[in-house]
């Protein structure tokens, strides 16, 4: 095993690189350069040189086709409006019925501007060696969920007529969500989730990559949306200090949110400004993100206001130009040089910022309308079984209803949707041959991505889709064929609020008018809540306070949050972080909270695998492939019968471990990935879910390799033994235990078990190994209340153990 120094060393380089001497150019910024240079404005609104040949004439003319549709979206009509307020605006918020077209068309109308092109800016180091550095050239747009980055990907991707994400090194499209990565040196618009943005303003805090950033379906107000909307707001207070003076303009999209609040976020902040002068809750590092202080030695104040003017001046001229060429109904091409003929100061594109304060500084825009109607039902009664109720409203649809037009079932999560799909499976079995089949497609979180895509593809001839989903299909999904939409007033035994209800609806009648059926009461739907609770307000906020500690935020108290957490949420997050020795004594974040930071783990999880790396444990792998296991849906089937159950126990004998689940299951993935001949097939014996352990070994494979660059885990680390010593397995349970330290339980005189923090009554789950065992201390991954309280993912361990975890 190599040194953490070295990892550090190598992480930190790509931040050195993000200035560049002068005669280091790289290709790719180029072909950026170059593709607005010598763009071809096509009627399918394409982009690029022509290629009358292949694979791409082939994606052009799906693009050709596509254009007949997007020209009929609602948002078509409103194109000029969004882009004159963004050439006066860093801000727009924009508001748009479901169907309205907000998702796919806005980046591509914005990747279009003269301001989305990449600037090459003149800076000058301390030592007087003068260089480049890059900012913008790229749009992010970023979704609650993978499925909906990946799938809105796909669809621009096709709209555009370039191949996606990594397929090609030419392509502009791509995605980035946890553990998948598909984009070219050449994407100019990339889908990505809240997370992995967060975990991009965390290697850069003033996301130089981009020109824009567009937030979609804000509503959804999960901890990261907040989040990223907070950082968000301190990159467009109209300094750009970070970003060496080009603006990046933030787009805030949703069909259901209030924008009056939003309007008063960002304004709020203008406001703030202008009375405080300077002060930010937030320390921006940009001295040490590089060598390079972005201004040179000799400039003074005096000397920058003559710059600043001598860019306004050519500015307006440039504006002049494009307007101009606009008005002849051409798009010239025109874009700013990245030379400088008079004196070599900063000649990019830089929108004239308007110094009065109290100006408004966000433009709003609504999009009225969508494309097809929807017709709701109501259930005439409250319903007492939603499966059941479910599984009749599928079949009378599909009897009542001729081909095409597919059904999407909301959910309450990953157990109901299996059992449906059973259901739904076994009573399609028996329909008479006249009858259109039936294709059951599952969609939850804890899917693999190849599993959650098939819902996207067209059902066979004579079939009908049924896709079964939690919330994970509520928002920026379009699956094409849906037209009935039926669902629940509950996801999590926690009623869902008229927004929710509303997106929901909005899935059906994308490409044809559509019919939603709701499983409850026209009352029920009128007292729900109009908007969803914020999570940041109900939820851990270990990770979102280690990610703001890792961005430099000093001051929570002022952190702009849309909703500000309750103070004692905080005060456990900060402890939580300090048990973890993710921060110091001093509240500041350690070298081992920067390391949980860098993951795309829970704080748990990450300080679990960074344990691992330390001297005297050194076990890595091991805890990769747990982690791996930890990280998709269940990778043990469900089983609805005593028999079955009983044949299961036996097959999975080999696999158990007296240890408990954590290391069952390092012995089923390794087992699982010894077996080279028919995965499949010992799966089915061993009553394991394949499609979870494909999932599992591409998340180790990631987690691998990420290890792999941080030089925490060397290839001569990484075989597979079948075998695991005792001195390996106390290695690996006290791995975790640094990470679920307060997650213990001891066994009390009377046989049950009290946490250890809390001193609460909990019992093992029936789904685990220990179940029904009496051992000194257990710990465990999650604590889950039912009927009663219960540990689930569960593993023996030694009181000494959880003493010396907890510091004791």
């Amino acid at each position: 095993m190599r040194s953490g120094k070295q990892g550090k060393r190598k992480r930190d380089e790509p931040q050195a690189k993000a200035f560049v001497h002068e005669h280091n150019e790289g290709s790719n910024d180029n072909f950026r350069n170059n593709r607005f240079q010598s763009k071809e404005y096509k009627p399918n609104g394409t982009t690029g040189p022509r290629n009358p040949g292949g694979v791409h004439a082939i994606l052009k003319d799906k693009a050709g086709r596509l254009w007949e549709q997007r020209k009929t979206l609602p948002i078509w009509s409103h194109v000029d409006t969004i882009r004159q307020s963004l050439r006066e605006k860093d801000v727009l918020l924009l508001v748009g019925e479901t169907g309205s077209g907000k998702s796919t068309q806005v980046p591509q109308i914005l990747v279009k501007e003269p301001w989305c092109t990449m600037q090459r800016i003149s800076a000058t180091r301390a030592d007087g060696a003068k260089g480049f550095v890059r900012v913008g050239g790229c749009i992010a747009i970023t979704e609650p969920r993978r499925v909906a980055a990946v799938s809105l990907a796909r669809r621009v991707a096709e709209e555009i007529g370039t191949p996606l994400g990594s397929s090609s090194p030419a392509s502009t499209v791509g995605y980035n969500v946890r553990f998948d990565n598909s984009t070219s040196p050449c994407t100019t618009i990339k889908f990505l989730t809240e997370g992995m943005l967060l975990q991009e303003i965390l290697r850069d805090p003033w996301l130089k990559d981009y020109s824009a950033v567009i937030v979609d379906e804000v509503h959804e107000r999960g901890v990261n949306v907040d989040m990223v909307m907070g950082f968000l707001r301190t990159m467009v207070d109209g300094r750009y200090e970070g970003r060496y003076g080009v603006p990046l303009k933030v787009v805030v999209m949703s069909a259901t949110a209030s924008m009056e609040g939003l309007v008063n976020f960002f304004e709020d902040d203008y406001r703030s400004q202008a009375s405080k002068g300077d002060a930010s809750p937030i320390r921006h590092k940009t001295e040490n993100e590089s060598v390079w202080s972005g201004i040179s030695d000799s400039d003074s104040d005096e000397a920058r206001t003559r710059s600043n003017e001598r860019v306004g001046q050519r500015e307006l001229a440039r504006n002049r130009k494009i307007e101009a060429s606009r008005t002849d109904g051409i798009d010239s091409g025109f874009h700013p040089s990245s030379e400088d003929p008079a004196d070599g100061t900063d000649s990019s594109f830089v929108p004239k910022q308007d110094n009065a304060r109290d100006a408004p500084r966000v433009a709003i825009c609504r999009v009225e309308g969508r494309q097809y109607p929807v017709k709701v039902s109501y259930s005439p009664e409250p319903v007492q079984d939603f499966v059941d109720a479910s599984l009749r409203t599928i079949f009378r649809i599909h009897y009542k209803e001729p081909l095409p037009g597919d059904i999407l079932v909301f959910l309450t999560g990953q157990a109901t949707v299996e059992s449906l799909e059973h259901l739904v499976t076994e009573y399609a079995t028996g329909m008479s041959p006249d009858v259109p089949k039936i294709l059951v497609l599952p969609l939850f979180a804890a899917l693999p991505q190849a599993a959650q895509q098939r819902v996207f593809h067209p059902a066979p001839p004579k079939t009908r889709k049924v896709i079964l989903a939690t919330n994970i299909a509520a928002t920026s999904v379009t699956v094409s064929g849906v037209r009935t939409r039926i669902g629940l007033d509950s996801l999590l035994v926690k009623p869902i609020s008229k927004s929710a209800a509303i997106q929901r609806k909005g899935r059906a009648g994308r490409e044809a008018p559509g019919h939603c059926y709701r499983l409850y009461t026209e009352q029920d739907y009128l007292e729900l809540q109009p908007q969803n609770t914020p999570e940041i307000l109900r939820c851990d906020l270990g990770q979102a306070v280690l990610t703001m500690k890792a961005r430099g935020v000093v001051d929570f108290v002022n952190f702009p949050f849309l909703d500000t957490p309750p103070r004692e949420a905080l005060e456990k997050a900060l402890m939580q972080l300090f048990q973890l020795k993710a921060l110091n004594e001093s509240g500041e974040i350690s070298e081992i909270g920067q390391e949980m930071a860098r993951l795309p783990l829970t704080v748990p999880l990450a300080r679990a695998l960074l344990a691992a790396a330390e001297p005297g444990l050194e076990c890595v792998s091991e805890v990769i492939d747990i982690i791996s296991a930890l990280s998709v849906e269940n990778i043990f089937l469900a089983l609805n019968s005593e028999a079955k159950e009983e044949q299961a126990q036996a097959s999975r004998r080999e696999l158990y471990k007296r240890e408990g689940d954590h290391l069952t299951l390092l012995a089923t993935v390794r087992a699982y990935n010894a077996e080279h001949t028919d995965r499949k097939g010992w799966s089915e014996r061993h009553f394991v879910s394949h499609r979870a352990m494909q999932a599992v070994i591409d998340v180790r494979k990631q987690l691998r390799s990420q290890c792999r660059r941080s030089d925490m885990l060397a290839r001569s680390d990484e075989a597979d033994s079948l075998s695991v010593p005792p001195n390996l397995a106390t290695s690996i349970l006290k791995c975790f235990l640094k990470g679920f330290a307060t997650n213990t339980a001891r066994l009390m005189p009377d046989g049950s078990y009290k946490t250890v923090i809390g001193n609460q009554s909990v019992a093992i789950h029936p789904s685990s190994g220990l179940y029904g065992k009496k051992v000194e201390a257990i710990m465990y991954n999650e604590f889950v209340f039912t009927n009663r309280s219960y540990a689930r993912g569960v593993s023996a361990v030694q009181m000494d153990w959880v003493g010396e975890a907890l510091g004791a």
